[in-house]
């Protein structure tokens, strides 16, 4: 890929990414979040002191580093390329705005999704049905899901989460900064994790866009889907109606026009005009007509 291409698509998800409102934050933010200051760049930068926030507004609403944010999923793509069995990837949302997103994921790139309510014990009691014993864990939000976190450091799971900035990163081994409370955002940071996947794995082409809509990854509320599709088939039921009355008109039409039944009123029948007969003509007086020749 050319880097002219490679900067232009880069373009582009910063482009998603503030449409979305990835880099929104929350008002409140996290001490493990906040921006590194001056006095302390001369220490070793780990996660816990990442330059996360890029700043923050006049609203007091906290800006995430979009930079961050793709450097993050790429690094994040390459962790879970590494598992050998993608069905070891868990991926849970207990938000609801996730779920959708969640369950995408996992069948664009064959992980195991949770959606909803996390059982505990799921990774740390073996009686229970839904024991797993999954190689790695991807979260939403590490604060809505903190059950599965916290089991996760105790089986010794590496663990990868969508951090707003008053997230907590305790236990979380890969941060990944963006807004994980937005649908949009939400759905649009697994799908540039999914297509970073993807293409490590090499099943799409990285000079050419993903197929797949970004839109297939948003939450979408179940009346309002119930309403569309009153609408869809209110729309059909319509257009169904309104051609099968053109269909009985010219019908009928025709019946009429090859006189199979009796038109009815506000039909007028068409009668030719009955025109006199031509006059004979008489031949000799047509020769005694004719001119006279000189000679």
């Amino acid at each position: 890929m050319s880097a002219d291409k490679a900067q232009e698509m880069k373009k582009k998800d910063v482009e998603h990414l503030l449409a979305a409102q990835a880099h929104v934050g929350t008002r409140n933010s996290d001490s493990q979040m906040g921006p590194v200051r001056p006095q302390f760049y001369h220490r070793r930068l780990t996660h816990t002191r990442a330059q996360y926030l890029w700043k923050r507004r006049k609203d007091q609403v906290h800006i995430l580093h979009i930079g961050k944010t793709l450097e993050k999923i790429r690094i994040a793509a390459r962790i879970l390329v590494a598992v050998e069995n993608p069905a070891d990837v868990m991926v849970i949302s207990g938000r609801p705005y996730g779920q959708r997103a969640v369950l995408k994921f996992a069948q664009y790139t064959g992980a195991t999704a949770i959606a909803g309510r996390f059982t505990p014990g799921t990774f740390t009691n073996q009686i229970i049905k839904q024991y797993k014993e999954p190689a790695i864990l991807v979260v939403t939000d590490p604060r809505t899901d903190s059950q599965a976190v916290t089991e996760a450091s105790f089986v010794g799971l590496p663990c990868i989460a969508f951090c707003d900035s008053d997230s907590p990163l305790k236990f979380v081994d890969v941060a990944i900064p963006g807004n994980n409370k937005g649908k949009s955002s939400i759905g649009l940071l697994y799908w540039l994790l999914a297509r970073e996947v993807l293409r490590l794995r090499g099943d799409i082409d990285r000079d050419s866009e993903w197929d797949v809509p970004v839109d297939l990854f948003f939450y979408r509320d179940p009346e309002e889907l119930d309403s569309l599709e009153e609408d869809k088939a209110r729309t059909q039921e319509a257009s169904t109606d309104a051609q099968a009355r053109v269909y009985a008109q010219a019908e009928k039409e025709k019946q009429v026009y090859e006189g199979a039944v009796a038109p009815k009123e506000g039909y007028e029948e068409y009668v030719p005009e009955q025109f006199a007969p031509a006059p004979e003509i008489n031949a000799g007086a047509f020769e005694q007509a004719q001119p006279q020749r000189w000679s």
